[in-house]
Parts: C-alpha cells; sequence; structure tokens
C-alpha cells in the first residue's frame, strides 16, 4: 500500500483485519493514525470491536428457554431451526 492517507472506504474495507490483528505493520500505524483523526471511523471500529466481544461472551452461555425460543419464532413468523442436525 502505498503511504497515501487512508480513505474511510478503505478503512472500512480493512476493519476486519485490523480487528483480528493480521495487518502488516505499515498498514496498522496508517490505520491507527486515520483512527486517531476520524471520529466516524473510530466509531464503527469500536463498535464492530464490541459487538464481537459481547458476542463472544454469550456464545457460551445458555440458550433462551424452549418456551421463549418458541414464543419468539412464532411471533416473528419464522420456522424453528432443527435441532437434530
Amino acid at each position: 500500500m502505498t503511504n497515501h492517507p487512508l480513505t474511510c472506504k478503505e478503512i472500512l474495507q480493512q476493519i476486519n483485519l485490523l480487528i483480528d490483528g493480521e495487518l502488516e505493520a505499515e498498514l496498522c500505524d496508517q490505520l491507527e493514525k486515520h483512527l486517531r483523526e476520524c471520529d466516524n471511523c473510530r466509531v464503527v471500529v469500536n463498535t464492530t470491536t464490541k459487538t464481537i466481544e459481547l458476542y463472544q461472551e454469550i456464545k457460551g452461555q445458555d440458550q433462551l428457554p424452549e418456551d421463549v425460543r418458541k414464543r419468539l419464532y412464532l411471533r416473528l413468523n419464522l420456522p424453528e431451526p432443527r435441532r437434530d442436525l
């Protein structure tokens, strides 16, 4: 990547690599510089990071009680997923 200032579009295209810590050092430095200067991109990165952290926290927790899950699917007019797969 060249040394031009990164655009917001370029930041969003690289967000997954940034969050996963898989960027090369030069690009990471450019992204961090952009994030220090751009409130909008910083909010997107922080919100995405927090969403992933929250998902990982609840991923191992108990699922909804059976009756609540059934009512939710019924209310959303969705077929219940098969549990025997």
